[in-house]
């Protein structure tokens, strides 16, 4: 019953997922309407309380048997905490029972965002950036024919992205756009189809019975 339950129910909610896309009929577009907005809602809210404890209990393990950075475990569960209590009872901009302000320093979870996580977020690309860098400097070596094509490809479109490119020559930044919208587009394009049929392929194999590893039992 364990396996068999939750299979019966995938089965038939992929099924109207399905068919709500080739069948335009009221009834089954409400039904839909009704499972994406209610259903899945109540559904995201037990997946994140889940998500949520399965992160906590993963940190507070962490700390107990000192892995890999537990020090920084702290900062997470303290901040997480910390926002969830100004969440819950300080209110999305600060109008709730707890006082999110003390003269003109505001703490609400709206300026925590805008605040503290955006510029978090910001810094975490900028760093990237480096990181970027380093990995193609590593990996632009022009090892064979494939190598070689590459590494001209990306000097011509960086090259392109700046104004020292136009200085050079105004050729540049037309050849950077031709390779952008051409052998780049088809390229993503190709991937994207061979990712659809993929999708496809696993989708069908679910909705059939075959695969069936997402159950946990491995067959």
């Amino acid at each position: 019953m364990k396996m068999k339950l939750p299979l019966a129910l995938m089965v038939v909610m992929g099924i109207i997922g399905l068919t709500a896309y080739f069948m335009p009929h009221p009834t089954v577009q409400t039904a839909n309407e009704y499972l994406r907005n209610t259903m899945f809602v109540i559904i995201s809210v037990f997946a994140t309380v889940l998500g949520l404890g399965n992160l906590i209990q993963h940190h507070i393990t962490k700390i107990q048997r000192k892995g890999t950075h537990w020090r920084q475990s702290y900062t997470l569960l303290l901040g997480f905490l910390l926002t969830s209590v100004i969440g819950l009872f300080g209110g999305v901009t600060g109008h709730g029972i707890l006082p999110t302000h003390i003269g003109t320093f505001r703490f609400d979870v709206q300026t925590l965002y805008m605040q503290v996580l955006n510029p978090l977020g910001a810094s975490m690309m900028a760093l990237l950036a480096f990181y970027m860098a380093s990995a193609a400097y590593r990996s632009f070596r022009a090892k064979n024919g494939m190598a070689l094509l590459l590494l001209v490809s990306a000097f011509i479109v960086m090259l392109g992205q700046v104004p020292f490119g136009q200085w050079i020559s105004p050729k540049i930044p037309a050849m950077t756009q031709w390779i952008m919208a051409v052998p780049n587009t088809a390229s993503k394009r190709g991937i994207e189809l061979g990712v659809t049929l993929g999708a496809l392929a696993t989708s069908l194999k679910i909705l059939t019975g075959i695969e069936r590893s997402w159950l946990g039992g491995g067959s």
